[in-house]
């Protein structure tokens, strides 16, 4: 408790040291907006605005479902047919080498302005950390509890869901973690590409009118998105993994 009342304290102050230079320097609200301009646009433009709010929130929750059947088909497939290791890992690397921001739009190219191609970018961009984690927790697994499995007579489907799967599980929120955060940019990322709705398309049209205070609303609400979907897999994984405690 203590540490997150010395992190909101640090928070006000940041805003109350922006706030100040944006006076005293007259900075522009054009260039950078005071935190109190920003804050009353929040409030005051929501009818405006509040139409882009679910869209995106329906991009991050169909995306991290994507995500999470990707990720854990790979991670399982990788696991269990260990010869395909040599031929798919490396694609998965190079998979995140390449930025989604160039793949995007060839994805609009191939499968038209609606859903799919946005579901792509997001699963692209939050199923490696799914994988990757799930795929490390596999390889943590006990070897002497896996030795006594096989001395007892447990199959390899046995000794993967009783050992090698509860064992990857802390590993596995863990990702998840990481690829829910990742999701909302995801979703904004393909917003930008060609979208009527949307938080992405209301930064694109706050840009364009040069309302900044508005594209600052805009990050405000991606970060409540991305720590909303962060404290949901934080809670899911508390009552999930109550043995680890």
């Amino acid at each position: 408790m203590i540490k997150y009342i010395k992190f909101l304290i640090f928070f006000i102050s940041l805003l109350i040291t922006w706030e100040v230079l944006v006076r005293i320097l007259h900075v522009d609200e054009y260039t950078l907006p005071a935190p109190s301009a920003i804050f009353i646009s929040f409030f005051n433009d929501f009818s405006t605005y509040h139409v882009h709010l679910y869209p995106t929130m329906q991009l991050v929750i169909l995306g991290m479902i994507c995500s999470v059947i990707c990720g854990v088909f790979v991670a399982v497939l990788l696991r269990l047919v260990p010869v395909l290791n040599d031929y798919i890992y490396p694609l998965l690397i190079m998979s995140q080498n390449v930025p989604v921001i160039v793949i995007a739009p060839l994805l609009v190219i191939w499968f038209g302005f609606g859903i799919l191609p946005k579901l792509i970018v997001i699963t692209l961009v939050c199923f490696f950390p799914i994988t990757v984690s799930l795929l490390e927790g596999f390889n943590e697994t006990d070897k002497d509890l896996e030795k006594y499995m096989k001395m007892m007579g447990a199959t390899r489907l046995e000794r993967f869901f009783k050992l090698e799967w509860p064992n990857s599980m802390p590993f596995f929120f863990n990702g998840l973690k990481i690829a829910g955060t990742y999701s909302v940019m995801g979703a904004i990322i393909s917003e930008w590409l060609g979208s009527d709705k949307g938080l992405g398309k209301f930064m694109l049209i706050a840009q364009r009118a040069f309302q900044v205070d508005q594209v600052f609303v805009a990050i405000v609400w991606i970060i409540i998105f991305a720590m909303v979907m962060y404290s949901i897999i934080y809670i899911i994984q508390r009552i999930i993994l109550r043995w680890q405690r």
